[in-house]
């Protein structure tokens, strides 16, 4: 019989204990005073017990009508809550998002995107997940990642992939190099040259090609030394240990012993780009993915 017991009977139950009058209480509800009295009865054939004392005079509530109005309260005020958390959740303000990122666009845009994103949905918890492009990529399809940040991504027929931004590619030189102090150098100059490079791993595209710089330079890099963090490779190239070519954000690593050349003729560019999976609609993946575009504009 409890589950015949339905909001509206707790509403007007709430109602008639308020204002202790039941004509007072059905012109607040919106209900002709017999439908709201029929409701009451109701609500006491279900509980199984009066909750009210009527006279001609007055309306008070009994025993368990003061037990029951503490609870319809908080009932209705969790149903109410409930509620508007689930509105919340459907709009996208709420909820718990995945984002994948590669550590590389820390040094660009990604950590504009976290502020802002987290300013503007504060009640989302958003979970970060750094790695390379091929892992996110990965999380994307198998579903623990919602949204991910890549660079120069492998073609994946089940995401969808848009570049927010592209990068120009730079020398990362030893301070002492010859070339260390030009204003630009060709890539084949560096022919010769011993590199310090990403695993590819990673991802193919992103690892091929910046190295396809020194193949239309004519040469084939001769890698002797992987790292997995740009910041790894840079104090490797400090450290006497190479030379590599990095997308321009990774001129922000300031480290003594390094310098960054410009390419002087490369064509190629590094694409950061934004991902999702294909169909994804919920709103708090498109919410993500608006303000990445919107800051992703600003750096184009």
């Amino acid at each position: 019989m409890d589950s015949d017991l339905e909001l509206r009977h707790l509403r007007s139950f709430v109602a008639v204990a308020e204002e202790l009058h039941f004509g007072r209480a059905a012109q607040k509800l919106y209900l002709a005073q017999p439908a709201l009295s029929q409701q009451i009865r109701r609500m006491e054939e279900i509980v199984g017990s009066p909750l009210f004392t009527r006279t001609s005079r007055s309306v008070s509530l009994t025993s368990a009508g003061e037990v029951l109005l503490e609870r319809a309260h908080r009932t209705l005020r969790n149903v109410r809550l409930d509620l508007e958390e689930t509105r919340s959740i459907a709009r996208g303000e709420s909820g718990r998002l995945n984002v994948g990122f590669v550590g590389s666009s820390m040094l660009a845009t990604l950590p504009a995107v976290f502020r802002q994103y987290r300013s503007a949905f504060p009640l989302v918890q958003i979970h970060l997940h750094e790695s390379f492009t091929s892992r996110v990529a990965s999380g994307l399809l198998d579903g623990t990642l919602d949204a991910g940040i890549l660079r120069d991504s492998d073609p994946q027929p089940d995401l969808e992939v848009e570049t927010l931004f592209t990068e120009r590619y730079l020398a990362v030189l030893p301070s002492k190099h010859p070339r260390a102090n030009q204003r630009t150098i060709h890539a084949s100059v560096l022919r010769d040259e011993p590199f310090v490079f990403y695993s590819r791993v990673a991802g193919s595209v992103a690892f091929d090609k910046p190295l396809s710089l020194c193949g239309d330079a004519g040469f084939r890099p001769r890698v002797v030394q992987e790292a997995s963090h740009w910041l790894s490779i840079v104090r490797l190239v400090a450290a006497g240990f190479g030379v590599s070519i990095a997308p321009a954000c990774v001129a922000t690593i300031a480290e003594k012993g390094v310098v960054y050349v410009p390419l002087r003729g490369a064509t190629e560019v590094s694409n950061v780009e934004l991902a999702f999976r294909k169909g994804e609609q919920r709103p708090i993946v498109q919410g993500f993915a608006r303000m990445a575009r919107t800051i992703g504009r600003t750096k184009a």
